[in-house]
């Protein structure tokens, strides 16, 4: 069984010398939280747990960069991905393992007041710079396209000279989300290249006093199965209204290594690649979350047998 890998949120540190070592961080945990074991076209992971660390030098690893608008034709084919595809994935990933988010007992419920109504509210926090982030991402677009609308999404690949280095994936740092059924609140924390000094990643954007009390709480070994406690604060955190949550990526970020953004999207369409079954697992589980926290709309969507599938793993009435 897969299990969710993460970045750790470290304190900043001075780098270390080797390229793709192990470490701590703090606003994105180290690298890789727990196990993960995945076959066929991904390579077997070893059962530790792996810190993304810092490190020094590197072209891409400094210096501004300047926002890219995501390619529209990409957006598209991740916001319009069959409904067939994601029936007959389901939860299958049988080349690559994927982990169900965990379901939470007796917290209360997350809610925003929007457009004078009260809806669940969804946040993620997560950072560029993290491989682990960028994997979760294809999906976190992809299920909540499901609800609404998303503009402003950005090309974005993890650090250049870490482990799982430029993961290909988008940002969510100008990104905004429209949907009657839920609120989306993203906070990127980092950058995926250093500061000035060289001494950590290159700070982005803060958590609110209530995300980040949420953030602490929440994203912790005390609620987190299988969370060590020095590994609290990890990215990336996507908490569905305190009822459901994932911490690290519910898949192996190595199953989008050597492929490109244009092909990983034009991919979506076929049930039977590996990369998007994966992909389209997690997107169901995140499906099936928002189904149990927005009163299962819209029902099309939350009666499919793709998202029921997914329900059903993970224990949802």
């Amino acid at each position: 069984m897969a299990t969710n890998q993460a970045n750790k949120k470290p304190a900043p540190r001075r780098p270390g010398p080797r390229p793709a070592s192990q470490g701590r961080a703090r606003a994105g945990r180290p690298a890789g939280l727990f196990t993960w074991i995945a076959v066929g076209l991904v390579v077997v992971v070893v059962a530790t747990l792996v810190i993304i660390k810092v490190t020094s030098g590197g072209s891409s690893g400094s210096g501004a960069q300047a926002f890219e608008p995501a390619n529209p034709a990409v957006v598209s084919q991740l916001t319009s991905v069959p409904d067939t595809v994601f029936d007959t994935v389901g939860v299958n990933s049988s080349a690559i393992g994927v982990a169900p988010p965990q379901v939470m007992k007796k917290l209360p419920f997350l809610s925003v007041t929007q457009n004078g109504k009260k809806v669940p509210e969804i946040l993620y926090v997560g950072a560029e710079y993290c491989p682990y982030c960028a994997a979760e991402r294809w999906a976190t677009i992809i299920a909540l396209s499901r609800f609404g609308t998303w503009s402003g999404l950005g090309n974005m690949a993890s650090y250049s000279q870490d482990v799982y280095p430029n993961t290909p994936t988008f940002t969510f740092v100008r990104a905004h989300y429209h949907s009657k059924y839920v609120a989306f609140r993203s906070v990127e924390m980092y950058t995926n290249y250093l500061n000035a000094a060289k001494t950590y990643y290159q700070p982005l954007q803060k958590l609110t006093p209530a995300q980040n009390a949420n953030f602490k709480k929440y994203d912790n070994c005390k609620y987190i199965t299988g969370l060590t406690c020095q590994n609290n604060e990890s990215f990336p955190f996507v908490n569905f209204a305190n009822q459901v949550m994932i911490v690290g990526s519910s898949y192996t970020p190595a199953a989008l290594d050597g492929n490109s953004r244009d092909q990983i999207a034009a991919g979506l369409s076929n049930a039977s690649d590996p990369i998007t079954a994966a992909i389209i697992a997690t997107a169901n589980y995140a499906t099936a979350s928002i189904c149990s926290v927005d009163g299962g709309q819209p029902s099309t969507v939350c009666t499919s047998a793709g998202v029921r599938a997914a329900a059903k793993k993970m224990g949802l009435k």
